[in-house]
């Protein structure tokens, strides 16, 4: 037990789990959310929810695809809490087994004869572990026949994008945690991405299941294999490399030209019979470079790993985040995870490039993908998001300086939305996507009378989501001191300029001057320069 009780949770793994618990205590919210970066531990997350739920009597299914996950799963729940599982697939079965816990393979529960063994009220709480993959038809067949359960699906998917889609099942996101955080509070390694100017030509391959077709990218990579090991003996002869390609024979193809160019390689699949030792040899430094097809985007951890190369492009951001994610993982005398990129040629824009890990925006994305490409060195992704940012914040207040001026000047006492979004600086409103079901719903009247009577010009608001967001925000400024919209609608139609950032006082005091002085900018006054302090 003393092992167990050293498995103490970090600041944002508790952080998840008070969310968790809060999010099913909220009516008509029983299926959340966790998003945190490969590496973060969700497992340790996981885990100690089912101990909790355990501890209230409850029984709990933990649901995968994979063998490997269900094992790590297994046995991570065992480590942090002292809990064994039973297991759901093929002979092995749970049913009556005196263990709260059970680890599920979803190939196994989905069949028709298997569920029937179960009540639909057998689970009280179910969590997904690499949840991206629940909205197909087999997880919701088991999702469905325990309908009344309590459910957590966890991802590392990195963007709305991705959540947007989740959002057809779960009610809510309960806790989110970024790759930029994570690196910046030092639990990931540092990301520098670097673009080699090697246009490989995509605008050929046709799209198969929502992502590139893996036989036509195979075709359109062949002839650049030997390039592309140049590149590598160049920029990543001296780190340990996992290396992803479209087909295996692809993938055992580039092994033996890395071996030719001096490299030690290795390659495995899903037919390797020795897979288990190549990865223990590759994880000893036996190899330098591991290349496979797609085999080890989930469920394989090795962190002394520092190069991780994409040579199966995707348009899928949750597959692309788990072939990064292979080398976010802190170790001894790591300083930082090098990204290897190509100019990929698509006519297509949704190809996910090292900017997508970390840049919510689209526009900053972009902007970030080309800063990096003309580049020519290594990159620190998280300075190219900053450097893009303010690129792309410089473009689009140029752009919106001629309609909010003439927002300013419309004879209307409430303030539209982007006026006050931009006015206190509100990035994440202004970007704001409706993810889940309750968000992308019209705004209620009462949200839509609360809005008004607070000042916000409501016509403009489409979706419940951002009612809440913006209800939320003039709350706290509220319970913080802060102006109000009617109090920026007035001063910024005299030409005072991010009224957001005073204070209520001090909007109320020069209010108050200009009142005295016939409803005229007072002696003095400079409506360009004046910061209200």
């Amino acid at each position: 037990m003393e092992a167990v009780q050293k498995m103490q949770m970090r600041p944002y793994q508790q952080e998840a789990f008070d969310s968790i618990f809060t999010q099913w205590e909220r009516e008509d919210n029983r299926k959340t959310l966790l998003v945190l970066p490969t590496g973060c531990g969700k497992t340790i997350v996981f885990a100690k929810v089912a101990e909790h739920c355990v501890a209230q009597g409850k029984r709990v299914l933990v649901l995968a695809h994979r063998g490997e996950l269900l094992d790590q799963a297994a046995d991570k729940i065992a480590k942090a809490c002292g809990l064994g599982c039973a297991t759901e697939k093929a002979e092995q079965s749970c049913i009556g087994s005196w263990f709260r816990i059970t680890v599920g393979s979803v190939q196994t529960l989905m069949r028709e004869k298997r569920l029937a063994q179960f009540s639909p009220d057998y689970f009280d709480t179910i969590i997904i572990d690499e949840a991206h993959h629940c909205l197909s038809d087999s997880y919701q067949r088991v999702l469905e026949h325990f309908g009344n359960a309590d459910v957590l699906g966890v991802t590392a998917t990195p963007d709305r994008g991705d959540m947007r889609n989740l959002g057809q099942y779960f009610d809510s996101l309960a806790y989110e945690y970024t790759l930029p955080r994570a690196i910046r509070e030092g639990y990931l390694s540092p990301i520098r991405a670097l673009t080699l100017p090697l246009q490989l030509d995509l605008s050929g391959v046709s799209v198969q299941a929502g992502d590139f077709r893996a036989a036509d990218i195979d075709t359109a990579l062949d002839p650049y294999l030997y390039q592309i090991a140049d590149e590598m003996r160049e920029h990543c002869a001296d780190r340990k490399t996992v290396v992803f390609l479209p087909l295996v024979k692809t993938s055992q193809k580039f092994r033996d030209i890395l071996n030719e160019k001096g490299f030690r390689a290795a390659e495995v699949n899903g037919d390797s019979a020795d897979r288990a030792q190549i990865l223990n040899d590759f994880d000893k430094g036996m190899y330098n470079v591991l290349c496979n097809s797609m085999l080890l985007t989930e469920g394989w951890d090795c962190p002394s790993v520092d190069c991780v190369i994409v040579l199966r492009p995707t348009k899928v951001r949750s597959l692309y985040s788990q072939m990064v994610g292979r080398g976010t993982r802190l170790h001894p005398g790591k300083k930082d995870l090098l990204l290897l990129d190509f100019l990929w040629h698509t006519e297509r824009h949704e190809l996910c490039r090292p900017a997508c890990l970390i840049a919510e925006n689209p526009e900053v994305a972009k902007k970030m993908t080309e800063n990096i490409a003309e580049a020519g060195c290594p990159v620190d992704l998280e300075e190219a998001e900053v450097r893009a940012s303010e690129d792309v914040v410089a473009q689009r207040e140029e752009a919106l300086a001629n309609k909010l001026a003439e927002m300013r000047t419309r004879k209307r006492k409430l303030v539209d939305p982007l006026q006050f979004e931009m006015s206190i600086q509100a990035e994440d409103l202004s970007g704001y996507v409706p993810a889940f079901g309750w968000e992308m719903a019209p705004p209620s009247a009462k949200q839509l009378e609360r809005l008004e009577k607070l000042g916000i010009f409501p016509d403009e608001i489409d979706n419940a989501g951002k009612a809440s967001l913006l209800l939320d925000r003039l709350s706290k400024r509220r319970d913080d001191g802060l102006t109000t919209p009617k109090q920026i609608r007035f001063l910024e139609s005299k030409g005072f300029r991010h009224v957001g950032s005073w204070t209520f006082a001090a909007a109320k005091k020069l209010i108050d001057r200009i009142a005295g002085n016939g409803w005229r900018i007072p002696p003095g006054v400079n409506p360009a320069t004046y910061t209200g302090e």
